[in-house]
Parts: C-alpha cells; sequence; structure tokens
C-alpha cells in the first residue's frame, strides 16, 4: 500500500490511513490496536531447556560417546556405560546453564524504543496532545518528536522545522540526516520519512504513524537474516572429529578379525576391542570445552561485562584474526572537533573561528534552541568564551533546505548605526550568497574540496554590514555576504582507539573498517590511528559488509564483526564473531554471539580482552587435546601391536578401563590450566591436518615407548616362555602407560616453553599424582582385584631407563615442532 510508504501528498497520507491532522479518536486507536497489535518489536523467543539439551547432543565426540556407552552396555560393560553416558549429561548440563546465564542478563538490555510518545488524539471534537506508552501506538496516529525523541514508530513528517535524525542504526550514516515535509520532495530518498530506531537530533516535527511492530523497516531486519554459517570452533572440531571416529569404526573390526585369524580367539576379544576404542576416545573433551569455555565467559562478564551468549563463541573469539568494526562510535566518538580556522589564502586565521563561535552562541540564544548541535558544540569548545562580548540582536536559524545560519550582532563601536550578519554553513550555500567574481569562488571551492579529500567537514564564514533596524531578519537578508574563511572539523577518537588498535596488533587481528561514510572521512581516521588507509572499505551497504566477511572467511581467515544497527545484522550473521555493544539495536543484540554491556562498551579493549580469553580456554582445549589424543593413540597401536605378537590379551579390558579413568580425572586439570604466553600472542586455531599430524607424530613416539617397554619386560622375565606371566607384564605396562601419559600432561601442553621457570600449576600437580596412581595401584590391594600384582625391583630400573630415553626424545621432538611454528 502506498500508505505504508508514505508516497503523496500528507493529506493524501492522511486519508489512505483514515485519519486526519488532530489524530485518530480513542475508539478509532483501540480498534486499530487490536487489529494490528502493539507496536513492539518481534522478540527472540526463549529456546526450553530440553531443546536446548537436544542441540547439546549434536556435539560431534557427544555423537561418538553416546555410541561408545551404547556398544558399552551391549556387551554388559556396565561401568564403562554409566561413566560415558555420566560424562555426556554433565557436559550438556554445563553448557546449557551457560547459555541460560547469558541469556537472562542479556534480557535486562531490551531498551532501545523510548517508554512513550506524545499523541494527538480527538475526543467530542476536540484534540488533546498525550503522552501513551508506545506500545500503543497505532497506524494513523499523530505524534509529535522533539530533540531527543527516539522515533517510535515508521512516520510520515506532516511538518518540520530544522529536523534532522540519526539514523546510523539503518544506513550506518554517522551524521545527523535532514529531514523535511514537502510534499514534493524526492521519494526515493525518504526525506520526508522517520524511522523506528532513529534519534531526533535536533529541531521538532509533527508526523503521522505508518506501520508499528512487525511491520516497522527495523523488524523487517529479523526476517532477511539469513542462517549462520558454521564457525571456526564447529569447522576445527568437526574436521578432527571425524577423522578420529572413521578410526574408531574401524578400530573394533581390525582387532577382531585380527585376533581371530592369528590367535583364534573370538568373542571374548569383544569387550577388549571396545575397551581400545574407547581408549581412543577424548571422553572428557565435552566436560573440558564446556568448563574452561564457561569459566571464560563468567571471567570476562564479571571483569569486563562482556556477555558471551553462545558458548564455543569463545573459542571462536580465540581464533580472530580479523576484526572488522565500523567507524562511528568504535574508532570515533561519534562528535567533531575543529582542526583548524583559516581564510581565503588557506593561512590560519583565529578570527575565522571566533566569527564562527559568534553565530553558534547567538544563534544558540536567540533561535531558542535546546541545545546546539554538534558542530556549534565543537565550535564554542574550540573557541571558549567568544561571541559573549558582543552584542546579540536576531538570528535565523539553520534549516535543512538553504543550509546555513545567521547571528545579527551590533557593530563594532567604530561604526555605530550599524548590524554585522555573521553566517555560517554548507560551502555551497554561502559561497554562492558571496559577493564574488566567478573566477574567485571557483578557486575557493577548490581549496575546500582538497580539505574535504582530506577527510576534513568544512564550514563556510561569511559577513555582511547592514543598517540597524528593528524588523526582524530573514533569509532574504542573506545576500552580498563578504567570504571570511573556512572551519575545519574532523570526527573525535576515541580516547582508548590507538591503543587498543596497538594491541589488538600484537595478538596478530588485524583490523578493517567497514563504514558508510565518505572514503576520504575514513582514511583521514585510519592515519591519525597509525592504521593502514588500504585496511579502509567505505560507502558500503549492508549486503557489501556481509559480502566482505564472506570473503574473509573463505580466504581461511576467523572473521569478528563489531556492529550495533540493523545495517550491520547480515554482516553479524555472517561472521564468526558477532559482537555488539550495549546501545545496539534489538535485532543486533539478538543476532550477536558476544554483547559489550559495561561503560564504554564499543572500546575495543573489552573486545581485546575477550580476545585473549578465548585464546586463553582455546589454549587449554588444545592442550587436552594435544596430551590426550597423542597418548591414546599411541596406546591403541601398541594394544594393537600387542595383541598380534602376543600369546594373551595386552591388558584386560577392566585395567584398560581404570587407567584411561585415572588419565581422564588428571587432565581435568587443563581446564584450569594457564597456557603460556606463546598460545596468546597467535590466533587458537585448531586446523586438522596441522594437528592431525602432531597427535600423529607424538603417538607413533608413545607406541614406540609401549614397545620398548615389551622388549624390557620379556628381557627382565627371561625369555618368550616366561611372558606367560600375565600379571606382571599387566602390572608394569599399567606403570609404565600412567607416567608416559604424566609426561606428556607436563611436555606437551599448548604454549608452554620447556624452560619457563615458573611455579607448579595444576596440570603439574595432576600429572605427579597420576605417576603416584601408576606406582601404587599394582601393588595395592584394588590393583589386586584387576588382576595386577607388585613388581620386583628390576622391572622398576627398566621402566626408569625406558622412561628416561622417552622424555628425551619427547622433548626433542617438542622442541623441534616448536621451531617450525612461526
Amino acid at each position: 500500500m502506498d500508505s505504508e510508504t508514505g508516497e503523496g501528498t500528507s493529506l493524501q497520507v492522511l486519508r489512505r490511513l483514515g485519519s486526519g491532522p488532530r489524530g485518530l479518536t480513542g475508539a478509532e486507536a483501540q480498534a486499530r490496536l487490536v487489529r494490528y497489535g502493539e507496536n513492539t518489536l518481534p522478540r527472540q523467543r526463549t529456546t526450553p531447556w530440553p531443546l536446548r539439551l537436544a542441540r547439546g547432543l549434536r556435539d560431534p565426540f557427544t555423537v561418538v560417546l553416546l555410541c561408545l556407552g551404547l556398544v558399552s552396555a551391549a556387551v554388559a560393560s556396565w561401568g564403562t556405560a554409566a561413566v560415558i553416558l555420566a560424562l555426556v549429561a554433565v557436559s550438556c548440563l554445563l553448557r546449557v546453564s551457560g547459555e541460560h546465564r547469558a541469556d537472562r542478563s542479556l534480557s535486562a538490555l531490551h531498551d532501545l524504543v523510548a517508554g512513550t510518545a506524545t499523541v494527538r488524539r480527538r475526543d467530542d471534537d476536540e484534540a488533546t496532545v498525550r503522552e501513551i506508552p508506545v506500545a500503543e501506538l497505532v497506524p494513523g496516529d499523530v505524534i509529535r518528536l522533539g530533540p531527543g525523541d527516539l522515533v517510535p514508530a515508521d512516520v510520515r513528517l506532516l511538518r518540520a522545522r530544522g529536523l534532522t535524525v540519526h539514523q546510523a542504526a539503518l544506513t550506518g550514516e554517522s551524521a545527523p540526516v535532514a529531514k523535511e515535509a514537502a510534499d514534493g520532495g524526492d521519494p526515493v530518498a525518504d526525506l520526508h520519512l522517520c524511522f523506528q530506531g532513529s534519534g531526533v537530533a535536533t529541531g521538532s516535527a509533527t508526523a503521522v504513524v505508518l506501520a508499528t511492530g512487525p511491520r516497522t523497516r527495523l523488524a523487517a531486519a529479523h526476517g532477511t537474516t539469513r542462517r549462520r554459517e558454521p564457525s571456526a570452533f564447529d569447522r576445527s572440531v568437526h574436521g578432527i572429529s571425524w577423522v578420529l571416529i572413521r578410526f574408531m569404526l574401524l578400530t573394533p573390526p581390525l582387532v577382531l578379525m585380527a585376533n581371530a585369524a592369528l590367535r583364534g580367539r573370538g568373542l571374548e576379544t569383544v569387550p577388549f576391542a571396545v575397551a581400545v576404542a574407547v581408549g581412543l576416545t577424548p571422553e572428557m573433551l565435552p566436560v573440558i570445552v564446556t568448563t574452561c569455555l564457561a569459566r571464560g565467559a563468567a571471567l570476562l562478564a564479571r571483569t569486563h561485562a562482556v556477555i558471551v551468549r553462545r558458548l564455543p563463541a569463545l573459542h571462536d573469539l580465540g581464533a580472530v584474526d580479523v576484526l572488522c568494526v565500523d567507524k562511528t562510535g568504535t574508532l570515533t566518538q561519534d562528535r567533531p572537533v575543529v582542526v583548524r580556522a583559516f581564510d581565503a589564502s588557506g593561512r590560519d586565521d583565529p578570527d575565522v573561528l571566533r566569527r564562527a563561535a559568534v553565530n553558534a552562541w547567538w544563534t544558540l540564544q536567540l533561535a531558542e534552541l535546546p541545545s546546539p548541535d554538534a558542530l556549534d558544540e565543537a565550535l564554542l569548545e574550540a573557541a571558549g568564551p567568544a561571541g559573549e562580548e558582543e552584542d546579540g540582536v536576531d538570528a535565523v536559524p539553520f534549516d535543512p533546505v538553504r543550509r546555513i545560519s545567521t547571528a545579527v550582532v551590533r557593530g563594532t563601536p567604530g561604526t555605530p548605526g550599524t548590524h554585522t550578519l555573521v553566517v555560517k554553513g554548507a560551502v555551497e550555500d554561502v559561497l554562492e550568497r558571496c559577493a564574488q567574481d566567478p573566477a574567485e569562488g571557483a578557486r575557493l571551492r577548490a581549496l575546500a574540496a582538497r580539505e574535504a579529500d582530506a577527510g576534513l567537514r568544512l564550514l563556510a564564514v561569511a559577513t555582511a554590514e547592514r543598517p540597524a533596524r528593528t524588523r526582524a531578519y530573514t533569509p532574504a537578508d542573506e545576500r552580498g555576504l563578504t567570504f571570511r574563511g573556512f572551519v575545519a572539523f574532523r570526527d573525535a577518537l576515541a580516547p582508548t582507539a590507538a591503543e587498543a588498535l596497538r594491541e589488538l596488533a600484537a595478538l596478530g587481528v588485524t583490523v578493517k573498517i567497514l563504514t558508510g561514510d565518505h572514503p576520504a572521512t575514513a582514511a583521514r581516521v585510519c592515519r591519525d590511528l597509525g592504521l593502514d588507509p588500504a585496511a579502509v572499505h567505505a560507502r558500503c551497504t549492508p549486503e557489501d559488509k556481509a559480502r566482505l566477511v564472506t570473503e574473509l572467511r573463505a580466504a581461511g581467515h576467523t572473521v569478528g564483526f563489531l556492529g550495533d544497527g540493523v545495517n550491520d545484522v547480515p554482516a553479524l550473521r555472517a561472521a564468526d564473531v558477532g559482537i555488539a555493544p550495549r546501545g545496539a539495536v534489538d535485532v543486533a543484540r539478538e543476532t550477536a554471539d558476544v554483547v559489550l554491556t559495561g561503560r564504554d562498551d564499543t572500546d575495543l579493549t573489552a573486545i581485546g580482552h575477550a580476545i585473549t580469553t578465548g585464546r586463553h580456554s582455546s589454549g587449554n582445549i588444545a592442550s587436552y587435546l594435544r596430551v590426550t589424543l597423542s597418548s591414546n593413540l599411541g596406546n591403541v597401536l601398541a594394544m594393537l601391536a600387542a595383541g598380534l605378537l602376543l600369546p594373551f590379551l595386552p591388558m584386560f579390558p577392566a585395567q584398560v578401563l581404570v587407567q584411561n579413568l585415572c588419565f581422564d580425572t588428571a587432565q581435568l586439570a587443563f581446564a584450569h590450566d594457564r597456557p603460556g604466553a606463546a598460545a596468546l600472542r597467535r590466533p587458537a586455531v585448531l586446523r586438522p591436518r596441522a594437528f592431525l599430524r602432531f597427535i600423529t607424530g607424538f603417538g607413533v613416539l608413545n607406541a614406540v615407548a609401549d614397545l620398548a617397554t615389551f622388549g624390557v619386560l620379556a628381557l627382565a622375565l627371561r625369555g618368550p616362555d616366561a611372558l606367560d606371566d600375565r600379571t606382571v607384564f599387566h602390572s608394569a605396562w599399567f606403570t609404565e602407560n600412567l607416567l608416559t601419559q604424566a609426561l606428556v600432561m607436563v611436555l606437551l601442553r599448548t604454549g608452554r616453553g620447556l624452560a619457563e621457570g615458573r611455579a607448579p600449576g595444576p596440570v603439574v600437580r595432576a600429572a605427579a599424582l597420576l605417576a603416584v596412581a601408576g606406582l601404587l595401584l599394582p601393588p595395592s590391594p584394588l590393583g589386586g582385584a584387576l588382576g595386577m600384582t607388585a613388581l620386583p625391583l628390576a622391572s622398576y630400573l627398566l621402566l626408569a631407563a625406558v622412561l628416561a630415553l622417552y622424555a628425551l626424545a619427547l622433548t626433542a621432538l617438542r622442541v623441534r615442532y616448536d621451531g617450525r611454528q612461526p
């Protein structure tokens, strides 16, 4: 319908809406409220707990654990099945509770739309102005707007005086946009329309409501967002998971077939085959991942007021290597500052600034403006008390059509009986009112263009002397002016932006600016902050932002995007991590994975803290995966080899599961570890191929240590026949396995140099306890129940020799691996 776009004259729009200049009656408004519903934005529905739990089960490793738990139950290994299912339940509950806390913290941030609106309603043919809740506005209502008001719905202007609005939330424009109610305006430019979510900067207006609630342009963003692509965390974990899943699915059949073919063993090896598959599985991964991320998210919320709405997003933050941001409100403060004032020849001239400040001061005083606009405020701040010493007479305020303002003051003492007009405004509009030859006008325009190309915003200043009079001044008096000079402005830089950019660079994060502003303005900000202007993408539409983010991801980058408006929603969804400040519109906050809620909620410093915390959590997760998978792979390879070489099973299923339980319990310490500084200096990315090469190399080394243990045991037991002493063999290999796993926990942590002189942390203490368990369990009563016994002293000495050689080899391989890292 045309009424939805506001096309046509004001009277035509009112007629189509069944309204009039005096608004609706109370009965009409009530009927329309029933028909159209409340004027509220669509809210994201709260996900029920059962559905949250079901989503947690979609994690690949969780699926693997569930399958192994079912297989364990099928072969009557009830203890294994119970432990695995308990791990799955704990992991899902931790994840669900963390996300529920984040949603609960976010629910207090739905404060975009003003609480009340000023509306004109008719009762008994008498129109009255009243305040009503915004939720009760309906199409056809006539409302009033003033400075500082939030536009409560999509409206068509009926009358406007000096109206400018901030609509960066919708379009990304940093400067206020002038609006007018002229019926002959260009409908494509939307100058006669204001949209929900905008804020009135200056002026006042009367408008008729066109659309409310889900029919507004702001609400339409909910229906145009795309489904989120898999994040960096999803891609890395899924890649590793499916390689392990294939290997685990292959392992039990291989064990069964090899034992049946070479040793004539049948179904009695099924429990051992299942135990081998369980031995390869990182059973504690769901718990470790969820605990690391939940602890990191809680720390961010408590210390930096950063809410992580989706726990895996914290890992993605740690992997971010490109951060895309808007200029306004992030790198700049959305307010101008004076750079310089200069005359027609380009030389600095303080008198030009003083005259501009006189205009700002007396326009504010005599035109009864509620507050100075941003440029006037910058002028008054830069010039100090200029203007107060003058004697103001009259003022013609700024309006968006002629784009200038005029202050009239009494002439100087040497020229009694005169008034001085001080005019400032847009360069073109001031110059066309000046008395000068065309060549001079062209030269001044070229001078202004050069400054604008350098990223500065200009105001022109001119004056005129007129005989004193009592009659009011009008725009018709703004002719035959004498040009005085220009005042140049730039956006005020955010106070911590430069330092935050240096910190992000030190973290290996490249910052790119995606803005709707003029390229020269954005490039100027980059130069002022020490950024490469090539990092700027100006005049970006919402689609451009989403496309650029998608291209960066396709090139292999992990991308974070900071946005606060409806125009940023597509890019927020396209990024690996969407970040929104507290002041963002509802749809942007609900789309974002991370919300900055502190006082400096757009401060890049908060994002730097979040990235560091994400890397901390990711480093601990990577440590766990490297340690457990390399150790488990080595043990599985050794078990497969031993199963073929020995006349008996190398370890009973119960012994395998107890060994896994000890190792898994010790590895809970990784959730509380602190990675070394090297892990925090670069993006924490789990690249499946490099990761699998790592665990294969260290896993083979672990298998070699296990096979060396077999040889040592064969020597200690004096020949192959002595290997029939299964109890000693099982006990020795059980001890050796736990000791090698303790070494791996200490030496393969992420980012920890081998010579770091720090006090023992939780992982070192847990590894020491694991080693003690390996030495004390076999001779204990529990060891006897599991079929183990105390070892002779010679066996301990031989195992010590094997472990010493293994530690040297492990250290050498780790040094070589670290030397290859960037």
